[in-house]
This record gives C-alpha cells, structure tokens and sequence, in this order.
C-alpha cells in the first residue's frame, strides 16, 4: 500500500466518523415527548412563586452567610482542600438591597501590593482558631491576589460567583472563620 493511500483511507474515514458524530448529536437535538418534562418543572417552580437564586441551580449546601454594607451579602457554598497545599472558598456575592451597589474597596485590604491591582477580595482572612493562626488571601507571583478580581457595580438582586485561594490549615483543622473586610464573620467547614 502506498502513503498516498493510505491518507486518503485515514481522511474518507475521518470525514465518515465526524458525519456520524454530526447526525447522532442532530438526532438528540430533535424534539420529542422528553421536551414536555422541563417545562412541567419550570412551571412547578413558578407555581411556587420562589425567587429565582443562584444557588437553585447549585447542589451545594450553603456553609456560612456573610452581611455586608449597602445591601451586599456573601453566601459561601464551598470550601475545598485542594491537593496543593491550598483552600479554595467559593460562593456568590449578592446585592439584597433595592439599588446599585459599587463594591467597596475596601475589600481588597490595606496592603500596598494587593490595592495596586484593582478591587478584589485580597482582604480576607481565614482564621483558625483550634491552632491558633490566621491566613491570608494567596498571591501569584506578581502580587496578584488569589480571588474575584475587578468587580463591576452589581444592580439590585443582581449576584455574581466569588472565590477566594488560602493557604492549607493542618489537615485535622476542619472548621475556619471565614473574614472579610465591612462583612460579618462565618464558620466554614473545609471538606476535601
């Protein structure tokens, strides 16, 4: 068998599987009687009359629940022990009052190198008080804080997905406070 050949065959055969792909990804795409049940949920929910919430669609659980000036208020849903040595807290940062909110600046803290590089939540702590040691928001190499960076205004009801990177506390501390600059304190377990 020649090269040329055998390319040809490698090609037809390429063209043929992503024809494939391409009908069975269409065929799933058709309507059918299976359309009827996530309109059936829609409107059970908006039978309810619930307002709509980021963490609806959410599993988590909610850990802690932050209040903060002008309406602003932190729901943490996660706080994961990485591999590397590290904590990621995760959850939403959510405007309940009835008016456009501008994240305060505080919130990135008072050191020069975190504040040079735009609004953030470089001011949060995690506080472990079992071994008595309090840590602070990660850096990247450039003095870049580890969380949500460059907020913009967020409008009334309006909420937006935050995290935030510590480092690791020893492996048998499983409760943190979670701190955070204006904002409330919360007890947050570490899963992972």
């Amino acid at each position: 068998m020649s090269i040329r050949f055998t390319t040809r065959t490698r090609g037809g055969l390429a063209a043929w599987s992503i024809a494939a792909v391409l009908a069975l990804s269409l065929t799933g795409c058709g309507g059918g009687s299976d359309d009827d049940k996530p309109e059936a949920a829609a409107s059970s929910s908006k039978a309810s009359d619930s307002k709509p919430d980021a963490q609806e669609n959410d599993a988590g659980e909610t850990l802690a629940e932050l209040r903060g000036p002008s309406g602003l208020f932190l729901t943490v849903t996660e706080a994961q022990r990485d591999g590397g040595g590290f904590v990621t807290v995760s959850g939403d940062l959510k405007n309940d009052g009835d008016e456009a909110v501008n994240i305060p600046a505080q919130l990135s803290g008072n050191e020069t190198e975190i504040i040079r590089n735009g609004k953030s939540l470089g001011g949060a702590t995690l506080v472990d008080s079992k071994g008595k040691k309090r840590y602070y928001v990660l850096r990247d190499t450039e003095g870049r804080p580890l969380t949500t960076t460059k907020f913009p205004p967020l409008k009334a009801g309006e909420s937006l997905p935050v995290f935030m990177q510590f480092p690791a506390p020893p492996a048998d501390t499983a409760e943190v406070t979670l701190q955070l600059p204006m904002f409330t304190t919360g007890t947050v377990e570490i899963s992972g």
